[in-house]
């Protein structure tokens, strides 16, 4: 009966911890939004009915987020420099770059479009599914090798050892 109501219930905590620390307020009214909206949101993601699977591979974890992370900042810097400098922004060349990726696994591809996007200067644009190509605009367009490469090596491979 519980499993019915809460199918998920550390995600269910999670969104209203989220919910509470978002609105910064214990208010009853908030902590009731906030049951209502952990209630209505584990109940859709029952209906999408996601593929069972969970994350292995705790140390792969922690260096894919170093990695993401430094990259994030990176990006940063790169964007800012680009933004700011008028030469910079005058001999930059943005471009779209195919990248073909070996995984199929919804959470790997998930979590890629996760990581590209919130990367600065990158955006997913598209994949497809059945040749596996991913479409990636970059802003700072060099070399294409070099983002091939970074997103195959540097993220594919560890997303693989964590979800497949």
């Amino acid at each position: 009966m519980m499993k019915r109501w809460l199918p998920y219930p550390r995600l269910a905590a999670l969104v209203l911890i989220a919910w509470l620390l978002m609105n910064q307020s214990l208010a009853p009214g908030q902590i009731l939004l906030g049951v209502l909206l952990a209630l209505i949101g584990t109940q859709l993601l029952v209906r999408l009915q996601p593929p069972p699977g969970f994350a292995r591979r705790v140390q792969t974890m922690a260096v894919l987020f170093v990695r993401v992370l430094l990259d994030i900042i990176r990006s940063n810097i790169a964007v800012a420099s680009i933004i700011l400098s008028r030469r910079a922004a005058m001999n930059r060349t943005a471009g779209f770059v195919h990248i073909q990726l070996t995984s199929r696994h919804p959470y790997v591809l998930t979590t890629l479009a996760c990581i590209i996007t919130a990367t600065p200067g990158t955006i997913w644009v598209d994949y497809e599914s059945t040749s596996g190509v991913l479409t990636i605009h970059v802003l700072d367009l060099i070399d294409e090798e070099t983002w091939i490469r970074t997103i195959t090596q540097r993220y594919e491979s560890l997303l693989r050892e964590i979800f497949e």
